[in-house]
């Protein structure tokens, strides 16, 4: 059975920087295109950010472009986000999600699109 486990939010002051990770236990991780979501309170959960199978292809959203980077390391099972100037816009629970692809270079945007989901860490930017 997939697992997802994120860790590494927390609250950090506008202009800093805060990596996020996700742990992929269950089956081989080099098999599943992953993404980043996040969902700030009252607000639908976004897309955020998405790596293939491969690594070859990322996709950001555009508001994080230049500033978040996406990279997994499949030796270690882990996909990283890593945050730099970050802004009280940026507030919100961060979600790695994943989806089984025999295509290594599939992103996806959408949440529908991945069926395997972690439980969620908070990043709180403060002004």
């Amino acid at each position: 059975q997939v697992q997802l486990a994120e860790s590494g939010g927390g609250l950090v002051q506008a202009g800093g920087s805060l990596r996020v990770s996700c742990v992929l236990s269950g089956d081989t991780f080099s098999m599943y295109a992953m993404g980043w979501f996040r969902q700030a309170p009252g607000k639908e959960r976004e897309f955020v950010a998405a790596i293939s199978g491969s690594g070859r292809r990322i996709e950001y959203v555009d508001s994080v472009k230049g500033r978040f980077t996406i990279s997994r390391d499949d030796a270690k099972n882990t996909m990283y986000l890593q945050m730099d100037s970050l802004k009280p816009e940026d507030t919100a629970v961060y979600y790695c999600a994943a989806r089984y692809s025999f295509l290594s270079t599939y992103t996806g945007r959408r949440p529908g699109e991945y069926p395997y989901w972690g439980q969620g860490t908070q990043v709180t930017v403060s002004s």
